[in-house]
């Protein structure tokens, strides 16, 4: 009985020896994209609760001064606001879900709208931002987005394009923002 008695104890300890030596595999992989990049979370692109009137900024402060536009009139003829820092104002129709790395915008609601990126990641904006008004400085650009690219926009984070070319890829009209300002309707 002894014996039994010694072998379960050794048994036991050496159960719990290996134990203390195996390697965990507890390891939390990150989220990736469907490029296979890690999908970024921070502060910036937490979920907030916004009381009525309330403000959040991203990026750089908007400056004063700066020459207001609308997307309906940049929309319109690119060419005349293309590379200019100017200020649009509106709302924002939908954002992106995965990380909140742009958000298209309006001037008001059932508006055109422009697909707003921040520089190569320079901020986010929270998950849950659309809906709320936004004022927000930068640059419009015209580029062709490539079908990866598109595909990863719709598939990863809920995009619309309005007009897909025959190869899969987009010439988009897009806002490029230095700074936002956010804020919960009345």
């Amino acid at each position: 009985m002894r014996k039994t008695s010694f072998l379960f104890v050794a048994i036991f300890v050496l159960a719990g020896f290996s134990a203390s030596f195996a390697q965990s595999d507890d390891t939390v992989k990150p989220e990736l994209n469907s490029k296979g990049d890690p999908v970024h979370r921070s502060s910036q692109n937490s979920p907030v609760d916004l009381k009525a009137g309330e403000k959040i900024t991203r990026g750089a402060a908007l400056a004063n001064g700066v020459k207001k536009a609308t997307v309906e009139k940049a929309l319109a003829d690119p060419s005349k606001l293309e590379g200019k820092t100017v200020e649009i104002s509106g709302v924002i129709v939908r954002s992106c879900k995965t990380e909140g790395c742009w958000m298209e915008m309006a001037d008001k609601e059932g508006g055109k709208s422009v697909r707003v990126t921040f520089g190569d990641h320079a901020f986010f904006i929270p998950l849950n931002a659309a809906g709320l008004k936004v004022r927000a400085q930068g640059v419009f650009k015209t580029n062709v987005l490539p079908k990866d690219k598109v595909d990863h926009l719709i598939n990863d984070d809920g995009a619309k394009f309005d007009k897909i070319n025959a190869d899969g890829s987009v010439t988009e009209v897009k806002f490029d923002a230095t700074g936002v300002v956010l804020t919960k309707a009345k």
